[in-house]
């Protein structure tokens, strides 16, 4: 009986020390939650999901798309230009990050960084937090592997839309303008859809 109560007291305290900041967490979210967006919750929760099941917390934060195999990485880069005036944005850059021609299958062997903004509303919310300047300009990035096959990757803009207090209404329309462009372009520029 002594071994019994010896283990149940190491699990409980096992799972008070380490479920401390977790249960913190789960009291700030139940206690400020009115706070807090509708959806922010919902977000966060995808989020933390992703990192427990990957445990990259940078792929958490990202989407991706598989560029398909019949598609030139130039052209590519062409379609992601066009359609940003699609969709009222501004391409405020295209840089070559990294290329190595005997790369490893798994290996990265290019990587293309294309920046784009809409400048208008990078302003009202420089404004709003000086701190959404670090989510500016928004960035698709090409990566191809050794073995030929290529990605698209974006940030997944909702913890940016929906973390924190709900935005005004103006705000919310003009970031979920952005959210559209920045989910669209890349899927449309990984099939050639322009």
């Amino acid at each position: 009986m002594k071994n019994v109560i010896t283990a149940v007291a190491a699990i409980m305290m096992t799972f008070m020390i380490s479920g401390c900041s977790t249960m913190h967490m789960g009291w700030t979210a139940v206690t400020q939650q009115y706070k807090l967006d509708d959806k922010a919750m919902d977000a966060y929760d995808n989020m933390f999901t992703k990192v427990t099941e990957y445990g990259d917390p940078a792929r958490a934060m990202m989407q991706e798309w598989l560029v398909k195999d019949d598609i030139a990485n130039d052209d590519v880069a062409e379609t992601i230009k066009s359609l940003a005036e699609e969709y009222n944005m501004r391409v405020t850059g295209d840089i070559k990050m990294y290329t190595k021609d005997d790369a490893a299958p798994t290996e990265v062997k290019h990587a293309r960084i294309f920046s784009l903004c809409s400048l208008p509303i990078a302003k009202v919310f420089l404004n709003y937090s000086r701190y959404y300047g670090g989510f500016m300009p928004c960035r698709i990035m090409l990566v191809e592997y050794g073995n030929g096959e290529r990605w698209l990757v974006s940030m997944d803009m909702t913890l940016a839309i929906h973390g924190g207090y709900e935005l005004p209404a103006d705000m919310l329309k003009m970031a979920l303008s952005v959210k559209k462009a920045m989910d669209e372009i890349p899927a449309r520029a990984a099939i050639g859809d322009f």
